[in-house]
């Protein structure tokens, strides 16, 4: 693990981001080729060691159900309909073959639908992770840092750092901004410590505002996220994959010009740090406070849509 030290100021300038992205580029660490990213810090031996982190074999959700109503949050919801129903289910010809069929589609990213981000979801200057151009990302799809990258499976270690939590059950505001000293004094309240090879998942209470004020939030009234100072946390924890209950970056943000989101852009085009942004993780801080214990098996399947920036995604914890 890296002690590499890179201060970025509470209020950073444009110049400021544009150094800091420079400065934790993990562009060519992997070689020239390489699409995995921070993926590389995961390893068979970071598996094994999570898979002896299950005590009670409790399986817990970290997704939202997939949305079909627009809503602040999701503004185009999947579309789900019948094919076939059951006042249809002869209609496949096939004599006493009776089924039910239906359809799903969805937009994959925003604020609202539980995914992931691929590499190749965001660019800094018209270039993704490793300095692949965004021309490679075309109408039918991408050619690079796709989606496909995860086609095998997250597995491993998962810690939860419940901000809420940390701070003794103190929501925190719609907005909030969450610096580097609060992470590390999570980790403290909670008895964990992030390190290489982890998928950290930073639950700021979303879902319990979300359930105060009704079940729907407006996200213009801000989301709470990540200062960019956690981003050379994450780099010197060698951080395989970020998680959060929001999109892990603040909004409306810090007002940097060109740097809207600092976490998105710095984090997945620069360290190549995938993000899986909306998780539900309300009923795993529930599971975790019981449990006394911060770590689980993480694991997450992807669709494995070639070309595919990203996708919908059902994580499970287990405890």
């Amino acid at each position: 693990m890296t002690t590499e030290r890179v201060p970025v100021p509470a209020r950073p300038t444009e110049d400021d981001l544009a150094g800091l992205f420079t400065a934790l580029s993990n562009w060519g660490r992997w070689g020239d080729d390489d699409e995995r990213g921070t993926l590389n810090h995961l390893t068979e031996a970071h598996r094994r060691h999570a898979a002896t982190l299950v005590v009670d074999g409790v399986p817990v959700s970290l997704a939202h159900d997939l949305g079909t109503a627009p809503s602040p949050e999701t503004p185009f919801p999947a579309h789900h309909h019948m094919l076939a129903a059951g006042d249809a289910r002869d209609n496949t010809g096939i004599p006493g073959y009776e089924a039910s069929r239906d359809y799903v589609g969805t937009q994959v990213h925003g604020l609202g639908i539980t995914h992931v981000d691929a590499l190749c979801h965001m660019f800094v200057d018209g270039r993704m992770y490793n300095g692949r151009p965004a021309s490679d990302v075309r109408s039918d799809g991408a050619r690079s840092n796709t989606i496909m990258t995860f086609a095998e499976g997250v597995v491993g270690r998962g810690v939860l750092l419940d901000l809420v939590a940390a701070r003794d059950g103190v929501p925190l505001d719609d907005a909030a901004i969450v610096t580097r000293a609060e992470l590390e004094a999570a980790e403290a309240a909670l008895g964990v410590t992030v390190g290489t090879g982890d998928i950290v998942c930073v639950a700021t209470g979303r879902d319990a505002r979300r359930a105060e004020a009704g079940g729907a939030l407006d996200p213009g009234r801000g989301m709470a996220g990540l200062h960019p100072d956690c981003l050379p946390w994450l780099r010197e924890r060698e951080v395989a994959v970020l998680g959060s209950d929001g999109i892990s970056d603040p909004m409306p943000g810090l007002g940097v010009p060109n740097w809207m989101f600092p976490v998105h852009q710095i984090g997945i085009v620069g360290l190549g740090l995938p993000l899986i942004d909306n998780l539900h993780l309300g009923r795993l801080a529930e599971r975790c406070a019981a449990a006394g214990r911060y770590e689980f098996l993480f694991s997450m399947g992807t669709l494995r849509v070639v070309g595919g920036t990203g996708c919908p995604v059902n994580p499970i914890a287990v405890l």
